[in-house]
């Protein structure tokens, strides 16, 4: 079996003194998507900042390649992990290339600036999500779905060998979500470690090898797809009545069922 890229062991995370989530362990492995599902409030995005240490531990430790990322440069971990957070707030008029291009600066010199092969490599990240049309369009006057594309074009063109995605979908159209998942199914095909959360279980259903469930800051169970997403799961999780579904083409899906009432209301993350 392939060596972990990305894990976090018994891992304590939170904000201050707040404690978020405990007892957390995970890893991702190379040609593999790892799925994280929980309610709104869980603790997902504070997991994965704590896990590329833009927040620091509070117990546990997070390795990458196998070393403890505390001892790695931030440098380092940037050409290692790439990064799509869950919304991005533009405030200066970059263009949509120049936004892309940013994912390069882990691979170039304190004060280099980009050449023309960082350039070609941004455009064809935005060509491989089919956005290369913006590529001179105002970052900050493109729809929301359009900056989070954006944003993951910015990550394929860092070229790290792991991506964390906080949502990647969460702010597009149909169309666009099936665009982002068969992209991220080729980037798993091709070698590279993913992990990604979603409030979709039909999205960990299509594209994950594994998933991960959270609820209220810890780990409530970790496997194949088929074997965390339970019926009797999801209702003690999310509060609602659902049914699993394998339809024509082997596809599995999630499928609410109407006739009972949602059991809780959760908060908003």
């Amino acid at each position: 079996m392939s060596p972990a890229i990305l894990e976090a062991r018994a891992l304590g995370f939170g904000y201050g003194t707040k404690a978020v989530g405990r007892g957390v362990t995970l890893e991702v492995r190379p040609s593999e998507v790892l799925c994280l599902l929980g309610p709104n409030g869980s603790g997902k995005t504070t997991l994965f900042k704590t896990m590329l240490g833009l927040l620091p531990l509070q117990a546990g430790e997070v390795r990458l390649d196998g070393t403890p990322l505390s001892t790695l440069a931030r440098g380092d971990i940037a050409r290692r992990v790439a990064y799509v957070p869950q919304a991005h707030a533009a405030h200066f008029p970059f263009s949509v290339i120049d936004m892309v291009v940013m994912g390069r600066t882990a691979h170039l010199g304190l004060f280099a600036s980009p050449t023309a092969e960082d350039r070609r490599r941004a455009a064809a990240a935005l060509a491989a999500l089919g956005i290369a049309g913006l590529a001179g369009a105002e970052y900050t006057r493109i729809s929301g779905g359009q900056r989070q594309l954006a944003l993951i074009a910015r990550s394929l063109a860092q070229e790290a060998p792991a991506i964390v995605m906080d949502e990647p979908t969460a702010s597009l159209d149909f169309g666009n979500q099936v665009l982002v998942l068969g992209e991220i199914k080729r980037l798993a095909a091709s070698g590279l470690a993913i992990v990604l959360s979603t409030h979709d279980p039909d999205h960990a259903f299509s594209v994950g090898h594994r998933v991960a469930l959270l609820d209220g800051g810890r780990l409530i169970a970790q496997g194949a797809p088929h074997e965390v997403l339970t019926a009797e799961r999801l209702r003690a999780v999310y509060g609602v009545s659902v049914a699993i579904e394998r339809v024509a083409g082997g596809q599995t899906v999630c499928v609410p069922d109407y006739g009972a009432p949602a059991a809780r209301l959760t908060g908003i993350s």
